[in-house]
């Protein structure tokens, strides 16, 4: 094997396939990249689960995913050794549309688990009052929108749901897919979003940014510190606080943060993944991703923030660029 540094520049295109989660922020950086390297990437958001398996059967240069690779999964990716790479984080949003309510609706996680258990069906359920006191709360019956396809972003919500609700964790569990109990599937971020849009009394969860491009209201979800926190870039750094210095330096970064300890820390938080095979095949190829997924960590992180992403810690971001420079090239 040779350095992938040593390996010859060509203007090769790149494919990934993968989350919907980072989507907004990665769409910015493959425009940018392309207009300042000349160096274009075709990227298919159709979720994480779609982004391991085309990685895995090396139909594409690229991985993303909101929920990092098994173990199982690891072992099956033709391409051998698969580095996680975090990128940024961000914050998966409680979104619904009750157009009855004043102010921002305020859960915790046992009641959002049992929303999602239906065993809460009614918008005036005396437990949803409880956590909103003065909130006229409608009639209304609840409708449980959530993700049809394998997704990163129902990973870290049904991460979440797991740390805090024992019902949720004997089943449906965590996972990229579930079998929900209740409740109407939609594809991707987006599909989520617009049907949560168009349905009063519907509740779904999403990407802070997607709820912000669509206008929906979001809700301050109680923490493990008992503070009702409203999702925010600040919240999501507060979540990760102390992340960074706690892995060693020989972590393959597979992490999560959700239901975080730390004082003002949004509860529903997670890394997002590029994930890039250890060894390159094709030399060129392999050059150029590296260079792109350098950039991202330098450059690209400066735009996160505007896109309701929380750049990564900066002692990080560094240390991932060391780790760039163990992806090698297979000698032909």
């Amino acid at each position: 094997m040779v350095a992938i540094a040593a390996a010859p520049a060509a203007a090769q295109d790149l494919t990934g396939a993968g989350a919907t989660f980072p989507f907004p922020l990665y769409s910015k950086w493959f425009n940018e990249y392309a207009a300042k390297k000349g160096v274009k990437i075709n990227y298919q958001p159709i979720g994480s689960g779609g982004g391991i398996r085309q990685l895995s059967e090396q139909t594409v240069d690229f991985g993303a995913t909101d929920a990092p690779m098994s173990d199982a999964e690891l072992a099956k990716a033709k391409g051998g050794a698969v580095l996680h790479i975090p990128t940024v984080l961000g914050a998966v949003v409680v979104t619904y549309n009750v157009p009855e309510l004043t102010r921002p609706l305020r859960l915790d996680g046992a009641t959002l688990a049992d929303v999602f258990l239906g065993k809460i069906t009614k918008w005036n359920d005396a437990r949803l009052a409880a956590l909103n006191p003065g909130m006229k709360l409608p009639a209304t019956d609840i409708l449980v929108v959530h993700r049809s396809d394998g997704s990163g972003t129902s990973y870290v919500f049904t991460d979440y749901l797991t740390s805090v609700s024992p019902a949720w964790a004997t089943a449906p569990g965590r996972g990229k897919e579930v079998q929900w109990p209740v409740g109407l599937g939609a594809k991707g971020n987006d599909g989520v979003a617009g049907q949560v849009k168009q349905t009063p009394g519907a509740i779904g969860y999403v990407e802070l940014a997607y709820a912000k491009q669509n206008k929906l209201a979001y809700a301050n979800l109680k923490n493990a510190k008992g503070q009702f926190v409203t999702p925010s870039i600040a919240a999501v750094t507060a979540a990760a606080a102390g992340a960074a210095a706690k892995l060693p330096s020989n972590t393959d970064y597979r992490v999560s943060i959700v239901n975080a300890t730390g004082a003002g820390a949004y509860p529903i938080s997670s890394f997002t993944w590029l994930l890039v095979y250890k060894t390159q095949t094709d030399a060129a190829k392999g050059k150029k991703l590296v260079d792109f997924v350098r950039w991202a960590l330098t450059e690209g992180e400066k735009s996160a923030a505007a896109l309701d992403y929380a750049p990564l810690p900066p002692a990080m971001s560094r240390q991932l660029v060391r780790q760039l420079g163990t992806v090698t090239v297979a000698a032909k």
